[in-house]
């Protein structure tokens, strides 16, 4: 007869994730997800499956993280326009103390040139949020909030580069209020 778990899936794997999150695929260990995650090899194995395995479940619960997030932000805001400036807000806030930037960002760049199922996750993750932008760009344009001179899919395709780059210039020592700065600038190509 086995042996039951002797830990929750959700909250391990959320541990494994924050791991990732912070030292990245490669410089991440079995031996420092077993430490971290408070497993033994076999558990992880067991659950998990491979290293692999556990950090494509980890990125996929780092997106659920991500969109509950947004919901959440986005729910606080009665116009388009500032669910849109909640959206570049909580990308500045969260990138704040830990300097972490963004797991999807991260991993894209750490993996998607020789990792097809990070790359597709990736991928799928920064269209999810395009389309997202879409949408509240073309509410904004029928409430008269941004201009209509501009597809809404082109000012979300560029909406979404500078997402981008602020969490990739969150990994870095730039300072909130020069993240503010790139946002509000970009942000500024809705109303002109």
């Amino acid at each position: 007869m086995g042996r039951s778990k002797e830990f929750e899936e959700s909250i391990v794997l959320q541990k494994a994730m924050e791991l990732f999150w912070q030292q990245g695929y490669e410089k991440t260990s079995l031996n420092d997800l077993v430490e971290h995650m408070g497993i033994h090899r076999r558990s992880l194995y067991d659950t998990f499956g491979d290293k692999h395995t556990l950090f494509l479940k980890a990125i996929d619960c780092f997106g659920e993280f991500i969109k509950a997030r947004l919901k959440f932000e986005i729910s606080r805001a009665e116009t388009a326009k500032q669910a849109i400036q909640c959206i570049f807000d909580f990308m500045i806030e969260a990138s704040g103390d830990r300097a972490l930037g963004c797991l999807f960002v991260n991993s894209a760049t750490e993996m998607a040139p020789r990792d097809k199922e990070v790359e597709e996750k990736a991928k799928e993750a920064f269209m999810q949020l395009e389309h997202l932008l879409a949408d509240l760009i073309r509410k904004g344009q029928q409430a008269g909030e941004f201009r209509c001179d501009y597809d809404a899919e082109i000012l979300a395709e560029s909406l979404q580069n500078t997402l981008l780059g602020i969490r990739v210039l969150a990994r870095t020592s730039a300072s909130k209020e020069k993240l503010q700065r790139i946002a509000d600038f970009s942000l500024a190509i809705l109303n002109e």
